[in-house]
Parts: C-alpha cells; sequence; structure tokens
C-alpha cells in the first residue's frame, strides 16, 4: 500500500492475518495517515492562495521527476474546502452581533452556462465589539432581487440580528431586497462607487473642483452640514453639469445616512471597500483559470481565497462613548437593543423606582 504523506508516497506492507477476529492494526499506517493530514492542510493552503492543480501536481515531484500527486488526488484533497464552506453557509449567525453589514457581488466565468460570468453574492460585517466577520456566499447568478431576497433572508434564517447599517452600492435589486428584509436599518450608498459616477459626468478640468465639492459632502460633520454641503454644489455646479448633479441627487438620503453613526466608524461604513480589495485578492487567484467547469470548483476556490483573506481583518477599536452613540441610534430606529444594553435599562427603572 502506498501512502500519500508530505514527505511523498511510502510504500507500506501490510501483514494478512489469519485465525483471528481481531483485525490487524498498523501503527506504522496510523504514523502516516497523522502526514497524510498535514500533506492534506499543505495542498488545501497552497490551492487557496494560488496554485492552479498543475501547479501543485508540479511541485510534489521527486528527484527522478516522478509525480508524488496526481490532479486527481489534489482535487481529492483540496475537497476540505468544501465542507468547510458548507459549514460556513449554514452556520449560527448569533454568537456576532453585527452593527454595520455590507453587500457586494464578485463576477466570475463559468463553463457550465451560456452566460459569460456569474455573480457570487458576498456578505460581510462589523460586531459590536469590533470584530469584521465575513458572513456569508452564495451563488447569485444576476444580481436581481429574487437573488439577493433569497440571500438576506438566509442571514436572518441564520439567526443575525437585524443590523444598524447596511451599505451597498446602486444596484436596483439589491436596494429593494434590503428595503424589504431591513426597512427600518439605514441604507448607506456606497461612497467610492456615487463618486466614481458623479465624476464620470464632468469634464477632466472639472475633476479636480467637483471631486473638492464631493469630499466637502462626503466628510462633513453633521448630517446637516452634509445636507449644507449638498446645496453649495447644486449651487456650484447644478447649471453647468447638470448630469453630474443628479445622479449625486439619486438616492441622496442614502448617500447621507454616514452622518448619522459614529465619526470614528463613518470612514469604514461609508463604503464597501474592503470587500472589493478581498474581491481583487480573490481575483488574483482565479485569473490562473480561464473558466470554472462547475459551480462546486467556483465556489470551493471563491470561498477558500475569501476565507483566507478575512482572517486578516483588522479589529476595529470601539469605545463606550461610541457603543452608547450606535445604542441610541438603534433606538431611534426602532431596532432591538444588545442584551447589555437591555440590562442597563433595566438597572436605571429599578434605580429610579428605588
Amino acid at each position: 500500500k502506498r501512502v500519500p504523506t508530505a514527505e511523498g508516497a511510502i510504500p507500506v506492507h501490510v501483514p494478512q492475518v489469519r485465525d483471528t477476529a481481531e483485525p490487524f492494526e498498523s501503527r506504522l499506517l496510523t504514523f502516516l495517515t497523522g502526514h497524510r493530514d498535514v500533506l492534506q492542510r499543505l495542498v488545501t493552503e497552497m490551492y487557496a492562495r494560488g496554485l492552479s492543480t498543475r501547479d501543485i501536481e508540479e511541485a510534489f515531484t521527486d528527484a527522478t521527476g516522478a509525480r508524488l500527486l496526481t490532479k486527481s488526488q489534489v482535487s481529492e484533497l483540496t475537497e476540505t474546502l468544501w465542507s468547510d464552506f458548507e459549514a460556513f453557509q449554514t452556520r449560527d449567525l448569533r454568537p456576532f452581533p453585527v452593527e454595520y453589514l455590507f453587500l457586494d457581488a464578485v463576477f466570475e466565468p463559468m463553463r457550465r452556462t451560456g452566460r459569460t460570468r456569474e455573480g457570487v453574492l458576498a456578505a460581510w460585517g462589523i460586531c459590536r465589539d469590533g470584530r469584521r466577520v465575513l458572513l456569508h456566499l452564495a451563488l447569485g447568478n444576476t444580481e436581481s432581487y429574487e437573488n439577493w431576497l433569497e440571500f438576506l433572508r438566509n442571514l436572518v434564517k441564520r439567526g443575525m440580528r437585524t443590523p444598524t447599517t447596511v451599505t451597498s452600492d446602486g444596484a436596483p435589486g439589491l436596494i429593494r431586497a434590503i428595503e424589504q428584509v431591513w426597512p427600518q436599518s439605514l441604507r448607506i450608498r456606497c461612497w467610492a462607487h456615487k463618486a466614481r459616477n458623479v465624476l464620470d459626468k464632468v469634464p477632466d478640468a472639472a475633476r479636480a473642483d467637483v471631486k473638492a465639492h464631493l469630499a466637502q459632502i462626503r466628510e462633513a460633520a453633521t448630517l446637516a452640514d452634509g445636507q449644507q454641503a449638498v446645496q453649495r454644489f447644486r449651487d456650484t455646479f447644478g447649471a453647468r453639469y447638470p448630469s453630474a448633479l443628479k445622479s449625486l441627487e439619486d438616492d441622496l438620503e442614502a448617500s447621507l445616512n454616514h452622518l448619522r453613526v459614529p465619526a470614528a466608524h463613518r470612514k469604514y461604513v461609508r463604503t464597501t471597500n474592503l470587500l472589493e480589495r478581498t474581491f481583487e485578492e480573490e481575483r488574483r487567484r482565479t485569473k490562473v483559470i480561464p473558466r470554472f467547469w462547475t459551480e462546486h470548483s467556483a465556489l470551493k476556490l471563491i470561498f477558500g481565497t475569501l476565507d483566507r483573506a478575512s482572517r486578516r481583518w483588522q479589529r476595529l477599536t470601539i469605545s463606550e462613548i461610541e457603543i452608547k452613540h450606535m445604542d441610541q441610534l438603534r433606538e431611534e430606529l426602532g431596532l432591538e437593543m444588545s442584551v447589555e444594553r437591555k440590562t442597563e435599562q433595566t438597572g436605571e427603572i429599578s434605580s429610579g423606582v428605588a
């Protein structure tokens, strides 16, 4: 019997035993199986971090040129990613008290359909304790209302609480699904997308001036200041660049909602940039594959790449004052309180009665 290990394939002779009800158990095979687990982890990490099955096959070649692993064996070893993905898709989300939710999609080429690309929908969040967590991935085909609605309902079904804010681009189906599932949450329009859309509608000579005015809106100290900055934009550019003004005013309330969260959090909630950067890392990995053969292979690799990238996301430091601001905003929106806040309110009522 040949046992693949991280050190190469090792031949092991297994004796045949007779006249005994007790089967033979090899301590050597048990030891080598542990080394096979090391091999599986090694191959899986190589695959998820950028090597194709052919690259891995060639990497596991001994001094004589003999292949220690075939492509089919590599595929078999990386199946642990699929089992990890299935567990990820069904895990309980109640341990993650999400305050700020972010939604986006990545599109990948697939051989199994006539479509050029199919979408993979993604959600991540910033929790009350500052953790950044990848929450869900699912095939979306198109960014339709129906696909996003099913995706968001999955988050609710798995116990995720209603988020304080939801940041997304301007896809109509996505916006409609957000407002259907979480009508009380503050919906935030991604400022990276918003700024690009506005700047695309002005001549190059005016871009710097328009960009500076957009920054005044985005960086306003308060919601009222942001609204005043919008009026200055209207007065300055409305007549010259009506298309740019129309783009700015499209979904304007959502474009200003980031000004209602604690000031230190605004740079995090006003864009989906973290997810965009993670998608860029995923695309560097998947570009070695011209086209996925199956949904299974696509989701397995995309999950492996995004999951590993998300492990490097830095935790936010959130102060007690910021937590109180977040709780106050949730109360204003009519959202359920955290356990800590409910306990605090109960204590305040008890003290008042006493």
